[in-house]
């Protein structure tokens, strides 16, 4: 409900502005009520787009109940005795304006840019062939990391059950797993339940894995 209580060292007035054509638009705009209404427009033409020329005001209380036309554009916008809470329409008169028919809210109006996928594959530079240039990087990379029998010379000297110390972090445990985990990389793993309630797994990939970097009684 809008507020009558205006005091007296307060000047103005905080109104909810809306526009005819641009129905998403809905502003809580504060006005000096000794301005002008034109002033007043000069405020919401810079928020709205609509030029003082083609702009009309209508002025609502807070139950949206219609009070009046602001008309005369030399009164001060107090004149009209508007209410905190109270509500603005803005109304556009250019017919040609850019707001109406929804040409400002509705995408669907604007013309897009289309290209077949035949003239796409000839660009030169395009995302897909960004794309698939990293992808191949990155397999190569792996595999370069990371071959089938990574790390097999040094599984063959461990076996479960084997005491050692993981690093970084110079943590301790039992080695639980020897062997090749195809569902978490390539190579050779070690599996190893730390002595501490430590690591990131919980034995859905075969106890904690780690690479092994010294065994120890």
């Amino acid at each position: 409900m809008a507020s009558r209580l205006q005091l007296g060292s307060d000047n103005t007035v905080l109104l909810r502005v809306t526009h005819s054509n641009i129905k998403t638009f809905s502003a809580a705009v504060r006005f000096d009520l000794e301005m002008s209404v034109e002033a007043a427009k000069e405020k919401l033409w810079k928020k709205c787009g609509t030029t003082v020329d083609h702009m009309f005001l209508e002025l609502y209380d807070d139950a949206s109940s219609k009070i009046c036309d602001l008309i005369d554009n030399a009164r001060p916008l107090g004149f009209y005795s508007p209410l905190d809470g109270y509500h603005i329409k803005i109304i556009d008169l250019d017919p040609s304006s850019i707001s109406s028919g929804g040409w400002l809210e509705d995408t669907s109006l604007v013309k897009k840019y289309e290209i077949s996928e035949e003239a796409y594959d000839k660009l030169d530079c395009n995302f897909r062939k960004f794309k698939e240039k990293i992808l191949s990087q990155n397999a190569t990379t792996q595999e370069n990391i990371l071959s089938g029998n990574h790390m097999e010379e040094l599984c063959k000297s461990i076996k479960v059950g084997d005491r050692c110390e993981v690093e970084p972090g110079e943590k301790r445990g039992t080695v639980k797993f020897v062997g090749k985990a195809e569902n978490v990389a390539p190579g050779f793993w070690i599996g190893v339940q730390l002595d501490e309630p430590l690591g990131k797994h919980d034995g859905m990939y075969v106890m904690f894995f780690l690479k092994l970097l010294l065994v120890v009684p």
